[in-house]
């Protein structure tokens, strides 16, 4: 195995992945188990936790990183991203990108001879999404006879997080309005999978259907990166998916708020919600480098 573009390419090693990431948390794993490896970052979209999680990832690791942007690239000039792939296989030991196209990403690790990871597609977020389990594990203790409910826009994000939820034996409702579903493939995989996990998969357009009794509450933005042309319908489209304290009511007592961040409070999530004494963003933020360091360390010890 060589890549990870999406969560189905680890679906049988999704927990020993989480493992890894605690062991790091809790520094039970070796020091700089990395040492002498390098990994390029290609960078198609801009982030902040993406780009300082696996930078200082790789450091804490032993490694070296080197950040390419588009313009540090000839790919970005018309080079065919099958010769990319196969000079920086000669130069690196890995390569993760956060890129526009998923299906490019899918052409670049078929090209290349070292590991592919995704920071980021326009379909799925795969690391976020082991971050988000990390958490989940961390406050819920595990994921059995949880429930997830995702607000608003059937993204990358959400998609990502179905496909775990079905593999770990949790509950995922999406609510979302009419046009904004997640994507039809994905849907149909987490289903497929939710048949041997147990998992109730459940898409709806109804936000109290999804928030009833939850022990997570997650959502996104609702104008992502390459969105901004359809910004004005979408708030109007989405602005009933608030999670607000309203809605937080209808979860669990217990239950706790997520978010991948960066987040718009006023829109997607109000302040009090998000500033609130549920919210567990930071600590999901966190996450994000120790499943990073997990994957790292996982694809190329």
């Amino acid at each position: 195995m060589n890549k990870l573009l999406s969560i189905c390419d680890i679906q049988d090693n999704v927990l020993e992945i989480l493992e890894l990431a605690n062991k790091f948390k809790k520094g039970e794993m070796p020091l700089k188990p990395l040492e002498g490896k390098s990994l390029a970052m290609i960078f198609q979209k801009s982030s902040t936790r993406t780009r300082v999680s696996f930078e200082v990832g790789m450091y804490e690791l032993g490694g070296t990183s080197l950040f390419l942007s588009q313009s540090d690239l000839q790919m970005g000039r018309g080079e065919p991203i099958n010769d990319t792939a196969k000079v920086l296989s000669r130069y690196v030991n890995g390569i993760m990108i956060r890129a526009n196209n998923h299906g490019e990403v899918e052409e670049l690790a078929r090209a290349a001879e070292v590991p592919v990871i995704s920071g980021l597609t326009n379909l799925e977020h795969p690391c976020q999404a082991l971050a988000d389990a990390q958490t989940i594990k961390e406050h819920l203790g595990g994921f059995k006879n949880k429930k997830l409910c995702f607000m608003g826009d059937g993204n990358n994000v959400c998609n990502s997080l179905l496909l775990i939820s079905a593999c770990l034996g949790m509950d995922m409702f999406v609510a979302c309005p009419e046009g904004y579903e997640p994507n039809e493939e994905i849907i149909k995989k987490a289903l497929d999978v939710s048949k041997n996990t147990g998992s109730e998969i459940v898409i709806t357009h109804d936000s109290k259907i999804a928030a009833n009794n939850a022990d997570v509450v997650y959502t996104d933005v609702w104008v992502s990166m390459g969105d901004e042309v359809e910004e004005a319908k979408r708030k109007k489209d989405l602005s009933k998916y608030q999670v607000n304290s309203e809605l937080m009511k209808l979860a669990n007592e217990n239950a706790i708020f997520m978010h991948c961040l960066p987040a718009i409070r006023g829109e997607e999530v109000t302040s009090d919600v998000i500033d609130g004494n549920q919210s567990v963003i930071f600590d999901e933020a966190e996450n994000r480098l120790h499943a990073q360091k997990a994957v790292l360390y996982y694809f190329l010890k």
